[in-house]
């Protein structure tokens, strides 16, 4: 790394009013971020999580966040074990107006094509990420986006709608803030992986230098490397991908690979805490469990033959009633996901647990009477029919017995036949998005540790979901507590948007968790892996 790109990335970004609230770590050691330059060698990380797409403007999942984050480079971002928003490609970053946002990049960037890297780029990613608005991509975050301009090679000005948004910032350093190469990405469409790997449109910390899609990918650390991070302490990292998670602890167990990332069951990873050939390191917490309703589709959704809004409420709250989160936590997942009855998760500012006190027996537990009093008044002839899906293979191997156990919550009182369906991931994420599923299972890992990213991506009407919830007030508050400088203001509208949205119940959540990774005992780096900023980083890993 050189000494312009170690200065920047001491620089804190000028933000007028932005503050980031730290998730509780645990078991994290402080890491550091000294250059130690790669040290050769070759490390294997094994995962079951699947790529949607290379293509920034076509993903919002974290098996592609962990292919995209190693390889594309963003104005911002958070360093290890720190949640606080600082240069990354930039050179500086602030606030010039209320409303525009001012980035200048170093001169003489370039990517590991030898393209030259400069603010035509940055204003590229951003207008095709707006203009494609892929349903399985993430521009729904910038809903506060009005125009980018790059006035000169250096220099990019974001126009932003409302006033003083104390989020822009973090959105730079999640998804929508990767950066491609306007050489090689297309203005208006998806550019295929194989495209994007051929053209060696890259500039993060590595390169992929082989890709096998959902097989096998391999990279290599990229010696022109201008950003926040050191130096990879690993020359070569190959990750592959797993079908089934019992084969991944297998590998990890007998030294086949260095490393298992994302996911193994609850079971493995208590059996593994006790193997002596290998480490298992916690990370930051954040992850939630929930179940979407497709507000179309759903048992008396707008667009069903006995569409009633009513009806399709009392649905939603009966099913709320029924839950035992209590019974998933221990009986699923031993205790390492616990219940979750808010929408943000606990250690953010501003969470309440609004669901709670509005659902079952008022303090936690379910109530099949108050279940089947709300589905009576509403006029429901019970059992209610209801088709839910689960993905078999991207949140891990136990979601197969959450979902059983769901069913039988659901079903014991008679209120409900549920009729469990299961797709993989790369099918069930189109699928989702094109109303085929009345209800279904999905989880959230944070992009950054601020509450906005459990409200903006969800209950905006334009929402990342698409399962066509409107709210206009609830549009307002997000809008609203997105440009309030004051924390306890804040606080306070962002409690408000969670009462609203648990009354309309457009998502169940009902477990929090966090993550783990199981390392050989020769690997270094597995705490700064998990770092505070949510994003699993090669670079930090080496073989001792």
């Amino acid at each position: 790394m050189t000494s312009a790109s170690t200065n920047r990335r001491r620089a804190l970004v000028a933000a007028a009013g932005v503050s980031v609230a730290a998730l509780a770590l645990a078991g994290c050691s402080a890491g550091g971020d000294g250059d130690t330059g790669a040290a050769g060698g070759t490390l294997t990380v094994g995962t079951t999580d699947k790529v949607t797409t290379l293509d920034p403007a076509g993903s919002y999942d974290n098996g592609s966040l962990a292919v995209q984050t190693q390889v594309f480079p963003y104005l911002l971002n958070t360093d290890y074990q720190s949640t606080d928003v600082v240069p990354d490609l930039a050179e500086s970053a602030e606030f010039t107006s209320p409303t525009e946002f001012t980035v200048t990049l170093p001169e003489g960037l370039k990517w590991a094509n030898g393209n030259d890297l400069t603010s035509a780029d940055v204003k590229f990613s951003f207008d095709r990420n707006l203009a494609i608005a892929d349903p399985n991509g993430a521009s729904s975050l910038l809903y506060n986006l009005d125009s980018v301009d790059a006035p000169d090679d250096t220099t990019v000005v974001f126009n932003l709608k409302a006033e003083n948004d104390q989020v822009f910032p973090l959105i730079l350093t999640s998804f929508p803030g990767a950066i491609v190469d306007d050489e090689v990405f297309a203005a208006d469409e998806l550019t295929p992986d194989a495209d994007i790997v051929e053209a060696n449109a890259f500039a993060g910390p590595y390169v992929i230098t082989s890709y096998d899609f959902n097989n096998l990918v391999s990279f290599k650390a990229n010696p022109d490397y201008q950003g926040l991070l050191a130096e990879p302490k690993t020359e070569t990292v190959n990750l592959k991908y797993y079908a089934e998670s019992s084969n991944m602890k297998l590998d990890v167990q007998e030294g086949n690979i260095d490393v298992a990332y994302r996911s193994l069951s609850s079971t493995d990873i208590e059996d593994l805490k006790g193997n002596d050939s290998v480490k298992v390191v916690e990370g930051p917490g954040g992850e939630i469990r929930y179940i979407v309703f497709n507000f179309d589709t759903m048992p008396f959704g707008a667009k069903t033959a006995e569409a009633d809004p009513a009806k399709a409420l009392a649905v939603r709250q009966a099913m709320a009633d029924l839950l035992n989160r209590d019974e998933l936590s221990e009986q699923v997942y031993k205790g390492t996901y616990t219940p979750l009855y808010s929408y943000i998760p606990a250690g953010l500012a501003g969470a309440i647990e609004p669901l709670k006190e509005l659902y079952g027996d008022g303090a936690g537990g379910p109530d099949a009477d108050k279940a089947a009093e709300r589905l009576s008044a509403a006029g429901v002839t019970t059992p209610v029919e209801l088709n839910l899906q689960y993905s078999n293979d991207h949140y891990g191997p136990s979601s197969a017995d959450e979902y059983a156990l769901i069913k039988d919550q659901l079903e014991a009182t008679g209120l409900f036949t549920v009729n469990l369906q299961t797709t993989e991931w790369v099918q069930y994420s189109e699928d989702r998005t094109s109303d085929v599923y009345p209800a279904y299972q999905l989880g959230w890992f944070p992009d950054y540790s601020d509450a906005d990213n459990y409200l903006t991506p969800f209950f905006l009407t334009e929402n990342f979901l698409g399962n066509h919830y409107s709210n206009p007030e609830v549009d307002d508050l997000i809008i609203e507590q997105a440009s309030e400088g004051d924390v306890d203001a804040r606080a306070g509208l962002i409690e408000e948007i969670q009462q609203k949205v648990a009354a309309d119940l457009s998502t169940l959540p009902y477990l929090q968790g966090a993550q783990v990774v199981v390392v050989g005992t020769d690997v270094e780096g597995a705490e700064d892996t998990l770092d505070a900023s949510f994003k699993f980083r090669f670079a930090a890993l080496s073989k001792g």
